[in-house]
């Protein structure tokens, strides 16, 4: 998949379609002539992300989606199934790989129908080992996105792929924060990573400044991933999204590892700490994680179950790597549907976990 002397360079398009599979294909197309190696689709219902709820959990109150709830955002954000096999023939057609990131463990099994030829793991699902483990029974590479994540969590994930039978696993440092500002990396965590782990390590862009990535690539970054979108579309990424007139010049600049000049200040705010850091304007990203609520109505002393309890977004709940070790257990109190699942409602989870 990778190639010798230049980054592999994946155009996401996210939904920058905004709801139009003309502008889904035009976006491939421009991806093709602007020089991009692949083209990366979002698979997932708005019924496999979140709740239909208005709760408080459920409701954005600030950033670029600011007063959506999470189910309105999903609904008007995905790419719907049934333009998926058309998309993909069509990127076959004008000859670019074309994949996508499944959000649950069907939308995989729906995937592997029309053939998809690697997968990429969002950093909100990160946490989903039910996810990483059937993406990786398809016996296909696996990227995963690790923005919000600690060292120890990039870690325990890395192990758990071993530990399934990944045999090419790719890691993105990515910072989740729409846009990214120039303060919000520590570039110097991409040269840890490679030290550490024994894969290909890459870099997923929210930023608004080309300089990021070219850098990004000159410390070692393998695989770049950035939104595009159309310059008159303005669709719900756009704000951190290359337009089809851009493409072209970011494509030269990852290539080029010299934008940003050894020794200069910009070189030093961007490599930042020498220890793996993350800036603390990712921490309101972490509430969008997915994680464990209660999506029925349970009584105490009920048991808990795939009926009962369910991996959405968002994060308020407890991690979703304990989901499989919960069901079978009691409730300790009465829930109520679409709120969070905490420790303190499961009887005897310090024994189990």
């Amino acid at each position: 998949m990778l190639k010798k002397n230049k980054p592999f360079f994946i155009a996401e398009i996210s939904s920058n379609h905004n709801g139009n599979i003309n502008f889904a294909k035009k976006l491939i197309k421009v991806a093709k002539i602007g020089g991009a190696d692949a083209v990366k689709l979002q698979t997932y219902k708005p019924s496999t992300m979140t709740a239909n709820s208005k709760k408080k959990y459920f409701l954005i109150n600030n950033g670029l989606w600011k007063n959506y709830t999470l189910w309105d955002l999903y609904s008007k954000a995905q790419t719907p199934y049934k333009w998926h096999k058309t998309l993909f023939n069509y990127a076959k057609k004008i000859g670019i790989k074309i994949f996508s990131t499944p959000f649950d463990e069907k939308a995989v099994d729906f995937l592997e129908k029309i053939n998809c030829p690697f997968y990429k793991v969002s950093s909100f699902e990160m946490n989903d080992i039910s996810l990483i483990k059937k993406i990786i029974s398809t016996k296909k590479p696996i990227i995963i996105s690790t923005g919000m994540s600690s060292l120890k969590e990039i870690e325990y994930i890395y192990k758990k792929t071993i530990e399934y039978g990944a045999k090419k696993i790719y890691l993105l440092y990515c910072v989740s924060n729409y846009p990214s500002q120039i303060s919000d990396f520590n570039l110097n965590n991409i040269l840890i990573m490679k030290k550490k782990f024994k894969c290909e390590i890459g870099f997923s862009d929210h930023s608004k400044d080309f300089r990021i990535p070219s850098l990004a690539v000159a410390i070692g970054a393998r695989i770049i991933e950035k939104h595009i979108c159309l310059k008159k579309v303005k669709a719900l990424d756009y704000e951190f999204s290359i337009n089809e007139e851009q493409i072209k010049e970011y494509r030269t600049a990852i290539n080029n590892k010299r934008l940003v000049k050894k020794k200069s200040k910009l070189f030093k705010k961007l490599l930042g700490k020498k220890r793996f850091f993350r800036n603390k304007s990712e921490n309101d990203s972490k509430k969008f994680r997915r994680s464990i609520f209660v999506i029925k109505n349970i009584k105490k002393g009920d048991f808990f179950s795939n009926k009962n309890i369910k991996k959405i977004r968002p994060g308020y709940g407890i991690s979703t790597v304990h989901f499989d070790k919960i069901i079978g257990k009691k409730s300790n109190v009465a829930i109520k549907a679409n709120e969070p699942l905490r420790k303190k409602m499961i009887k005897d989870f310090n024994r189990f976990l």
